[in-house]
């Protein structure tokens, strides 16, 4: 019996479909790339629903010929190569002839388009099967409409994710195609309201567009060229740094990648600078032989391989490097030294100004007593090999890509560790982690002790108050003992949600990407119900006016940093697990400090305070009580064995 079957087009297109598109973004990456590679200059993008139900795409390019509609359904249809040998010279951002047929095949597809001088002329494809070409109006460039995205595949459907998640990964790789493409006018509507826009202006444009205008006087323009490759954009400089990854960029021959080799060699030269939970900010874009690397390893085109990693590592660091340090080799690299970022810093100021000025002369020097090796602006630069593009000039076209699985670490799905048994210093199992406060409960009550029962007996270096109880005596160490009272005391206060607000005297404003936007949208009303005020101050920005009263002295700018951290967090922010340091920080600053002396009514106030709890811990973890028995201290004195 025969068992081998050889599948039709409908189904083989549908599984190549699951490859090529699996969520919303990766259909709005397809359609943006043909707007590219079609020499669009201006492009205009729709979402509804996060792209479940509309993604509408309209730009101004060269459009498709009548003649070639029907063929744009088809699988591995493109006009982008036409032999084998192309595939080792991929010059254009698409080039498989994948994407439409698979958007075509799991969603309802009109397209509309005209080229110069012809009429415009519409075709529909739904789920598969495509309509008659008719004439439309359309006075330059292509439509195409999306829509119910897995209308027809509803395991797929499944597993996509809320719409404002959704909708998230889609804005987020839209500014890549911002920052990649920054002489293409790009305008981004998310349910009709206008999100992102740039002018197609140049890449300092498109940086402040997507980031703010701010970002820019605190990092270096760069544009270097070494080993045959080319290297330009923005780094920040030694003090700029951001709480997650969302704010770095990499650019191949125009393309948006994921890479871990150009990664590592940024960090490494970032590495004596930054501090634990630190990113540094970066839109880079490299240029290399075509034949220098391979880019169809993967459908999603972000995997790249590199015929010699080491050669990249090697120009990248050799680059960023000299900038950080202030060498005089970094002249050669920086566009103009007036664009050298002022060095801020509270701990150290006369020494990084030095540092800036030094760093400015030094390349002030080298470009003034160098007429013939001033380094060129990018749109000036141009080399011309048959192997290297390298063309800036403003109507130059580039592209973005985004893969959220990579970039972002959006994978809420994956399943998350549990603990599942749980050994204690009696033996006793504990069956699952829920039962674990439980637990601590009981074993904090089981060493409670009676209060009055207890006799003071002194204390050591002003630090360790010591009680006897019977045969046991209890060191108690006034700090921990008096910042866990504080901290159960703030805590109360989170949980009741009986926070005192304290306005602030100059508000906090902070700018957020589009990815940090959605986030802090979602969790605005959490941070308000926990004592801040904290309102939207303008697209891209929020204000904080008000903080908890007991937490008046927060460094509320590393609280909003360490909240934006959390963005790239591959499980859901738990706000008030981060509040609940700042709480304990609170309490350790405003707790009594050992060393300190204290008199009998204070003493006696503390102990009562405690209840008799000696199985308490401070919040951060140290024991408050250490316990030792007549037996322990006659074993150390060997009076018994």
């Amino acid at each position: 019996m025969k068992k081998i079957n050889v599948l039709s087009q409908n189904i083989y297109n549908r599984i190549a479909a699951g490859e090529v598109v699996d969520r919303p973004y990766s259909a709005v990456k397809e359609l943006i790339e043909n707007s590219i590679d079609a020499g669009a200059t201006e492009i205009e993008i729709y979402i509804e629903d996060g792209g479940k139900q509309l993604i509408k795409v309209v730009d101004n390019g060269s459009g498709i010929e009548k003649d070639d509609l029907y063929d744009a359904f088809m699988p591995h249809a493109t006009s982008k190569i036409s032999s084998a040998d192309d595939l080792d010279y991929i010059k254009t951002l698409g080039f498989r002839g994948e994407a439409l047929a698979s958007i075509s095949v799991i969603s309802r597809v009109e397209i509309i388009s005209v080229t110069a001088g012809n009429q415009a002329w519409k075709i529909t494809c739904d789920g598969g099967k495509i309509g008659d070409i008719v004439p439309a109006a359309l006075e330059k460039g292509t439509v195409i409409t999306v829509h119910n995205l897995f209308y027809n595949t509803p395991v797929r459907a499944k597993f996509l994710k809320p719409d404002n998640k959704e909708e998230a990964d889609i804005t987020n790789f839209v500014t890549r195609y911002i920052l990649g493409n920054p002489y293409v006018s790009i305008k981004y509507y998310v349910d009709g309201k206008l999100t992102l826009q740039s002018y197609g202006g140049g890449l300092e444009e498109a940086v402040a567009q997507v980031y703010g205008a701010k970002v820019l006087s605190e990092c270096f323009k760069i544009n270097a060229e070494k080993d045959g490759f080319l290297l330009s954009g923005f780094i920040g400089n030694q003090n700029f740094f951001k709480p997650n990854k969302t704010y770095q960029s990499i650019f191949l021959n125009g393309r948006y990648i994921v890479n871990n080799t150009v990664a590592t060699a940024v960090n490494n030269a970032y590495a004596s600078y930054m501090m634990k939970r630190q990113f540094p900010f970066y839109v880079l874009n490299l240029d290399v032989p075509y034949d220098f690397v391979d880019v169809n390893v993967h459908p999603n085109k972000a995997d790249v391989r590199f015929l010699d990693n080491r050669r990249v590592f090697g120009m990248v660091y050799s680059v960023i490097s000299p900038i950080l340090d202030g060498t005089t080799k970094a002249a050669e690299f920086v566009i103009n030294e007036k664009r050298i970022p002022e060095i801020k810093s509270t701990s150290d100021n006369n020494q990084n100004k030095m540092y800036t000025e030094q760093i400015r002369e030094n390349i002030g020097v080298i470009l003034r007593n160098s007429s013939t090796k001033n380094v060129p602006t990018t749109a000036e630069k141009q080399v011309n090999t048959d192997n290297l593009r390298i063309d800036r000039q403003e109507n130059s076209n580039k592209s973005a890509e985004f893969d959220p699985y990579r970039d972002l670490s959006m994978r809420e799905y994956m399943p998350k560790q549990e603990i599942t048994s749980m050994k204690v210093t009696d033996d006793t199992a504990i069956p699952a982690i829920e039962d674990l406060k439980l637990y601590e409960k009981k074993k904090t009550e089981q060493q409670k002790v009676e209060v009055k029962s207890c006799k003071y007996k002194g204390d050591l270096f002003n630090t360790y108050l010591i009680f006897e109880l019977g045969d046991t005596v209890f060191f108690i160490d006034q700090h921990a003992a008096h910042e866990r009272l504080i901290f159960e005391e703030l805590n109360k206060k989170l949980k009741d949600r009986a926070i005192i607000k304290q306005p602030m005297l100059v508000p906090f404003i902070f700018n957020t990407n589009a990815v940090e936007t959605r986030f802090m949208e979602k969790n605005i009303k959490l941070l308000r119900s926990m004592g801040f005020g904290i309102s939207p101050f303008g697209m891209g920005s929020f204000r904080v006016d008000e903080v908890p009263v007991d937490l008046q002295e927060i460094d509320i700018k590393g609280f909003i940093d360490e909240i934006l951290s959390q963005v790239d967090s591959l499980k859901n922010i738990n706000l008030e697990d981060i509040l609940k340091e700042k709480l304990a920080m609170a309490a350790c600053k405003h707790a009594i400090k050992g060393g300190m002396k204290l008199t009998s009514q204070e003493i006696d106030a503390l102990f009562g305070m405690l209840e008799g709890n000696m199985g308490l811990k401070c919040p951060h973890g140290r024991p408050v009580c250490v316990a030792l028995t007549k037996r322990d201290v006659e074993k150390m004195f060997k009076r018994i064995v």
